[in-house]
C-alpha cells in the first residue's frame, strides 16, 4: 500500500495521527504539507537533561547514556568485606564480642585461649559472608544471564540485520523482539508485520500485573512496506527524561525530509501505548521493530529497583534491648568482684577481665540461633498443606505474625475473588435485576429487529439497545478466537471490563472483532455484523476513574461515550434526579457501580478536538497530559446523555466471615480500606462479618469543616462499641486537623471501615496506626495500589489474585487466598512467637548459669580472675553439649493445630509481649543463680577430695542439668527430639575418651562418680521442676486450662 493510499484509509476513519506543524487553518492528511524547519537540532542528548533527541536510525552519540546492563548485585569486589562487616558490626552484640575478642591481644586482659573468644565470632562472620557472597554470586549469575541473551539489530553500517547480546545494545538501535521474548532496553515501538500496527506484551514482571497490554506502533513507520525500509527513514524521536513511572510517557516523533536535513515533514505524539518497555515479554507471535530510547540504569525496570526498607520484629528489639540488660548486669556483677577484692592493685584491669570472664552472660550463639529458627519456621509456612502455594518473602519476621493487634486489608480482590458478574441494569425509566435479564434480552431484540435501529444509535425513551450497544463499544477488550473453532475468550487489563463485554454477548451483542481502528459488533438476534471505526480513545486510570471512546458508526454518526464512576460521572452528565438515587440503591446491595453516558458529535466538533488535543499532546512539557485532559474537558466532558447505571457484583472469597470471627475473637482489629462507595463497604461489611450483628455503624461522611469534625468526634467517643464508616474526604479532614484524637478513638474501636479511600491515604492509614499505638500492624492487599500500605506495615501479606503479582512480590508473606491469613497468624506466627521466646530463655540462660558459675568459682580463689573451663569445653558447651536439644524445641507444641484455629482466643494472651518480659528474664535470672549455686556448692562439699577435677565434675553436672530442664520444657516429643537428646549423650561420652586432660577416665568410671554426680544434677532441677508444677496448677496458663476441659 502507498503512504497516499494509507493516509487516505487513516482520513475515512477520522484517525488524525500525523500533523502538520504548520499553524493556521485545519487540513486534512491528503494535504500537500508544508514543510517546516525546526529551529535547531540535537544529535545527541544529555541524560540528566528534563528532554533527550534521539535519531532514528542514528547514529547517536552513545557516550552520553549508560551501557545496556543489568546489575542487581549488592556489593562490588571492594565494597563486600567493608560492606558485610558494617552490617554486622552494627548490632550491639557483635559489636561487644569484637571488643571482647580484641582485648585477648592485650597480655594483661588474656584470661584464656584467644580461639576461645575469636573462635564463635570468626564462625558467625564467616557464614554471614558466605550466606552474602553466595547470595550476591546468583544475582551475578542472573544478571549474566540477562546482560548475554542474544537479539537481532537492524545494522545502519551493513544495512542488514546482525546479531549482538543485550549488552551491546545502545540508544537509537532498532531491536527486533521475537515472540516469547523479553525486551532488552526500554523502546519506541516502531513497527510489526501484524497488519494492525500492534502487539501484546506480558507486563508481570515490571508491574506484577498478569493482564496483557495492548501496544501500537507509530504511524509513520508502521506504515512502510517492510523492516529495512527504516534505514532510508530519517526521524527523531524527542522523550522525556529517564524517570520511574511505568503507566506514563510522553514524547513525540518527528519525521524529517532526509537524514542530512533537519526539515520536520510530520509530527506524531507518543504516549505509553507506544513503548515497550525493559524486562515486558512479547506475547504476540509476530515480531516486532523498536528503537532504543533507554538504556541501563535509566530504563523504567532498573530505576524502580529499590531496596525495601529492613523491617525489624518486635521480637528482635526486645532481644537487642535484653542484650544490653544483659551487658549493665555483666558489668555489675563484674563490679561487685572487684569490690569484694576491695579494688586492691590494677582493679580496673581485673574489672575488664570479670568482663571477659563473664562475657558468655551475653551469647554470641543467640543471633545465630534464632536466624536459624526463623528459617526453620518459614520452611514450616512454605509446607503447610493447610495453606498450600505459602510463600516466604521476608524470613526475619515470621514471630511477627503472632504479635499482630490490627489488620488492615484492601476489599477487591482480597476479600473478593475479583471476579464480576453485572447484577443490575438501571435507566431512568427502567430497573433490571439479573433474574429478569432474558426480558431484557428479548426486548434488546425487538429493538434490534425494529426497521432502521439496528443501524442506528438512536432508540426511544424506553429502548434498551442503545445503553447496551455503549457498553460493547466502550471498553478495552480484544476478543481471541481459537484456531480451530470453539468459544471466545477475552483479553482485558480489568475483570469488570470482561464481566461487561460477556454480559452484553448474553444480552445479544457479541465482540466479534477488535483492532486499533475498528470494532466489529455482532447483533446475534438478527445475525448482522455492525463495524464501528475508533477515532479516538481515552483509557481509564486511577486517577481519572472513568474510560472514554469516540466511534463512528456504519451511519456516519461520531458518538462520545464514556462510562466510569458515579463520582466522576455525575459532574459531567446531564443533571436528573434519578441517577444519584439509584447508585445510592445499588451501594447498598453491595455492587459496584458504573454510570454510562454518551453525547453526539459533528464533523466540525470533532474536527476542532482533534487539533487541539494533539497539539495538546505534542507538546514535551511536563504539564502535557494536564493540557490534554483539559481540551477533554472542554470538548467533550459535559452535557452528556446519561443512559443507565450498571452494578457489578464481585464475588467474596471463600471463608472471609469465618476467617474475620475468628480473628475477631483473637482480639485483632480489623480495618477494611477500600475505595468503593459508603453504602457499599457498608453492605460489604456486613455481608463479610465485619460489622457483627446487632452493631452500630457509626457514620463520618463529607467531613470538611474541623467544627463539624470535631463534634463527630465527640459522638465517637460514647460509642466504642460501634463500627465507624469514614470516607476519603473525611479521613483527611480527620488526619489534617484532629491526628491524634482521630487514632485514639478509632484504633479502641473492633472494626472500621474506611470507604473512598485512596493507594496514598492506604499507606498514611497504616502509618498512622503503627506509630500511634507502637503495636503490630499487619496489612493484606492484592493490586498495585495496595503495595504502599504493605511496606508500612509491620507484617505485609500480598494474595496473589487477578490483579496480579505486585502486592505478592512487595509482601513479606505471599498467600493465595485470604482465608489462608488465619492460618499464618493464628497457628504459625502464634508457635513461631512462642518458639522464639523459649528458644531465647534457654539461650540467654545457658550463658547466665555458666557465668555465674564462673563467678562463684573465682569467689573460692578470693575474686581473683581465674578461668573456670578451659577453652575447649567453653566452645563445646554452646555448640556440640547443648545446641542440638535447645534448638529442638522449635519442633515444640503446646497445643495442636485444630485447638489453634477452634480456639482463637488462645492468641490474644501472646499480643501482650509477656513472653520476653522483664520479669520473664528475673525469673530465669533467679533459675541460673540457683541452678550455679547448687553445682558449685554441691561439687565442691561431695567431691571435697577431688577438688582439682572441679572442671570436670561441674561441667558434667552442668551440662546434664540443662539437657534435662530443656527436657523438662518440651511439651509434645517426637523423634527428632529424641535423637536430639541421644546425639547428645553420645557426644558427651565420646568427649571423656577424646579429651584425656579435662575427663579423667578412672576418675568418671568410679563407683562414687555417678551418684554424686546424680546428687548435683537432682538438687539443681527438681527444686526448679516442683515450683513450676506448684505454680502451674494455682494459676495454669489458658492452653492447659483448655486442654484440661477438652480431655
Amino acid at each position: 500500500m502507498s503512504h497516499q493510499d494509507d493516509s487516505s484509509s487513516q482520513t475515512e476513519s477520522f484517525q488524525f495521527p500525523l500533523l502538520s506543524v504548520e499553524t493556521g487553518a485545519e487540513r486534512r492528511i491528503g494535504d500537500e504539507v508544508s514543510p517546516t524547519v525546526l529551529p535547531q537540532r540535537a544529535t545527541d542528548a544529555n541524560p540528566k537533561s528534563s528532554t533527550r533527541t534521539i535519531l532514528v536510525p542514528g547514529p547517536n552519540n552513545i557516550k552520553s547514556f549508560p551501557r545496556n546492563v543489568t546489575r542487581n548485585q549488592k556489593y562490588t569486589l571492594w565494597s563486600f568485606l567493608p560492606v558485610v562487616l558494617y552490617e554486622q558490626f552494627k548490632y550491639f552484640m557483635n559489636l561487644y564480642f569484637l571488643v571482647v575478642s580484641l582485648s585477648q591481644l592485650i597480655p594483661s586482659l588474656s584470661v584464656g585461649f584467644i580461639i576461645t573468644y575469636f573462635g564463635p565470632l570468626i564462625f558467625v562472620l564467616l557464614i554471614t559472608l558466605a550466606k552474602e557472597a553466595w547470595d550476591d554470586f546468583k544475582r551475578y549469575q542472573r544478571d549474566k544471564d540477562i546482560n548475554s541473551q542474544i537479539y537481532e539489530v537492524l545494522d545502519v553500517i551493513s544495512r542488514h540485520q546482525k546479531r549482538v547480546p543485550a549488552s551491546d545494545i545502545h540508544i537509537g538501535d532498532l531491536v527486533v523482539v521475537k515472540a516469547g521474548q523479553r525486551v532488552p532496553t526500554d523502546m519506541i515501538f516502531l513497527r510489526t508485520s501484524e497488519e494492525e500496527g500492534s502487539c501484546f506484551i506480558r507486563t508481570d514482571q515490571l508491574d506484577g500485573e498478569t493482564d496483557w497490554k495492548l501496544r501500537r506502533a507509530v504511524t509513520c513507520t508502521q506504515r512502510l512496506s517492510h523492516d529495512e525500509a527504516l534505514f532510508e527513514t530519517a526521524a527523531e524521536i524527542s522523550a522525556e527524561g529517564p524517570n520511574k513511572s511505568i503507566h506514563s510517557f510522553s514524547g513525540v516523533f518527528s519525521l524529517l525530509r532526509e537524514p542530512e536535513d533537519a526539515t520536520v515533514v510530520e509530527q506524531e505524539p507518543l504516549d505509553i501505548n507506544n513503548t515497550l518497555w525493559a524486562n515486558t515479554v512479547l506475547a504476540s507471535e509476530l515480531p516486532v521493530v523498536g528503537s532504543a530510547i533507554y538504556t541501563g540504569s535509566q530504563t523504567r525496570s532498573m530505576m524502580n529497583i529499590s531496596s525495601p526498607s529492613t523491617k525489624a520484629g518486635r521480637t528482635d528489639l526486645e532481644v537487642n534491648r535484653l542484650t544490653q540488660v544483659l551487658f549493665v548486669f555483666t558489668f555489675l556483677l563484674s563490679l561487685i568482684m572487684v569490690a569484694f577484692h576491695q579494688f586492691q592493685g590494677s582493679w580496673f584491669v581485673y574489672l575488664v577481665r570479670f568482663m571477659i570472664l563473664f562475657s558468655s552472660i551475653i551469647p554470641i550463639s543467640l543471633r545465630v540461633t534464632l536466624d536459624m529458627a526463623k528459617l526453620a519456621y518459614s520452611w514450616n509456612i512454605h509446607s503447610d498443606k493447610n495453606s498450600p502455594e505459602t510463600i516466604v518473602r521476608n524470613s526475619s519476621i515470621p514471630e511477627e505474625l503472632g504479635r499482630v493487634e490490627y489488620l488492615l486489608t484492601d476489599k477487591t480482590g482480597t476479600l473478593t475473588r475479583n471476579e464480576m458478574e453485572v447484577k443490575r441494569l438501571t435507566t431512568s425509566s427502567l430497573s433490571i435485576s439479573n433474574d429478569m435479564f432474558p426480558e431484557l434480552q428479548e426486548r434488546v431484540s425487538d429493538d434490534m429487529n425494529r426497521k432502521g435501529k439496528s443501524q442506528e444509535f438512536h432508540g426511544g425513551r424506553h429502548s434498551m439497545l442503545p445503553i447496551v450497544e455503549a457498553m460493547a463499544l466502550c471498553h478495552n477488550v480484544t476478543p481471541k478466537w481459537p484456531e480451530g473453532g470453539g468459544a471466545v475468550s477475552y483479553l482485558a487489563s480489568s475483570p469488570d471490563e470482561i464481566a461487561i463485554v460477556e454480559w452484553t454477548e448474553i444480552i445479544g451483542i457479541l465482540l466479534l472483532k477488535r483492532t486499533q481502528n475498528s470494532i466489529d459488533l455482532r447483533f446475534t438476534s438478527t445475525d448482522k455484523d455492525h463495524n464501528y471505526k475508533v477515532l479516538q480513545i481515552f483509557p481509564f486510570t486511577s486517577q481519572s476513574k472513568r474510560m472514554g471512546i469516540i466511534i463512528q458508526n456504519s451511519s456516519g454518526e461520531l458518538w462520545f461515550i464514556q462510562k466510569g464512576a458515579d463520582v466522576v460521572m455525575t459532574k459531567v452528565v446531564i443533571k436528573n434526579d434519578w441517577l444519584d438515587e439509584e447508585c445510592e440503591n445499588m451501594a447498598r446491595e453491595g455492587l459496584r457501580t458504573l454510570v454510562i453516558g454518551r453525547r453526539q458529535l459533528t464533523q466540525e466538533d470533532f474536527q476542532a478536538f482533534s487539533e487541539d488535543h494533539k497539539n495538546a499532546l505534542l507538546s514535551t512539557s511536563e504539564t502535557r497530559d494536564l493540557e490534554a485532559q483539559e481540551v477533554i474537558r472542554q470538548y467533550l466532558e459535559s452535557g452528556l446523555e446519561p443512559l443507565g447505571v450498571i452494578g457489578i457484583e464481585d464475588k467474596l472469597q471463600d471463608n472471609v466471615r469465618v476467617t474475620f470471627e475468628s480473628l475477631r475473637n483473637a482480639g485483632i482489629s480489623i480495618w477494611m480500606l477500600t475505595g468503593d462507595k459508603l453504602e457499599t463497604a457498608i453492605c460489604i461489611g456486613r455481608s463479610t462479618k465485619l460489622i457483627a450483628r446487632n452493631q452500630r455503624v457509626f457514620r463520618m461522611a463529607k467531613l470538611l469543616d474541623p467544627a463539624d469534625v470535631h463534634r463527630r468526634l465527640d459522638e465517637l467517643g460514647g460509642s466504642l462499641d460501634a463500627c465507624l464508616v469514614i470516607d476519603g474526604d473525611s479521613l483527611a479532614s480527620c488526619l489534617r486537623y484532629y491526628y491524634n484524637e482521630w487514632l485514639a478513638l478509632s484504633t479502641k474501636l473492633s472494626a472500621v471501615i474506611c470507604c473512598r479511600c485512596s493507594p496514598t491515604q492506604k499507606a498514611e492509614v497504616t502509618n498512622a496506626v503503627r506509630k500511634h499505638t507502637k503495636r503490630s500492624v499487619c496489612a493484606i492487599g492484592d493490586g498495585g495500589n495496595d503495595v504502599s500500605m504493605i511496606l508500612a506495615a509491620n507484617v505485609g501479606i500480598g494474595v496473589v489474585g487477578k490483579e496480579g503479582m505486585q502486592a505478592s512480590l512487595a509482601s513479606d508473606f505471599s498467600i493465595t487466598k485470604f482465608d489462608h491469613c488465619g492460618n499464618l497468624l493464628l497457628w504459625h506466627g502464634r508457635m513461631s512467637y512462642k518458639r522464639t521466646a523459649q528458644l531465647a530463655h534457654f539461650v540467654v540462660h545457658r550463658g547466665l548459669v555458666i557465668s555465674i558459675m564462673q563467678a562463684i568459682f573465682s569467689a573460692m580463689f578470693y575474686f581473683a580472675p581465674i578461668s573456670l573451663f578451659q577453652g575447649v569445653l567453653l566452645m563445646g558447651y554452646t555448640t556440640f553439649f547443648t545446641m542440638a536439644p535447645v534448638f529442638s524445641l522449635i519442633l515444640d507444641e503446646d497445643i495442636s493445630y485444630d485447638v489453634a484455629m477452634t480456639y482463637p482466643e488462645l492468641y490474644k494472651e501472646l499480643v501482650k509481649g509477656r513472653l520476653l518480659s522483664f520479669k520473664m528474664f528475673a525469673i530465669w535470672l533467679f533459675v541460673s543463680v540457683y541452678q550455679a549455686g547448687a553445682i558449685m556448692v554441691l561439687a565442691s562439699w561431695l567431691f571435697e577430695d577431688e577438688f582439682q577435677k572441679i572442671e570436670s565434675i561441674s561441667f558434667s553436672a552442668l551440662v546434664f542439668s540443662e539437657l534435662l530442664l530443656a527436657a523438662g520444657g518440651i511439651q509434645s516429643w517426637n523423634r527428632w527430639m529424641v535423637y536430639s537428646f541421644f546425639a547428645t549423650f553420645a557426644i558427651y561420652a565420646s568427649s571423656v575418651l577424646i579429651l584425656p586432660r579435662v575427663f579423667d577416665l578412672s576418675f568418671i568410671l568410679s563407683r562414687t562418680f555417678f551418684p554424686k554426680l546424680g546428687i548435683i544434677i537432682g538438687s539443681a532441677c527438681v527444686p526448679i521442676f516442683i515450683i513450676a508444677i506448684i505454680r502451674n496448677k494455682v494459676d495454669p496458663p489458658s492452653y492447659q486450662k483448655l486442654q484440661s476441659s477438652l480431655y
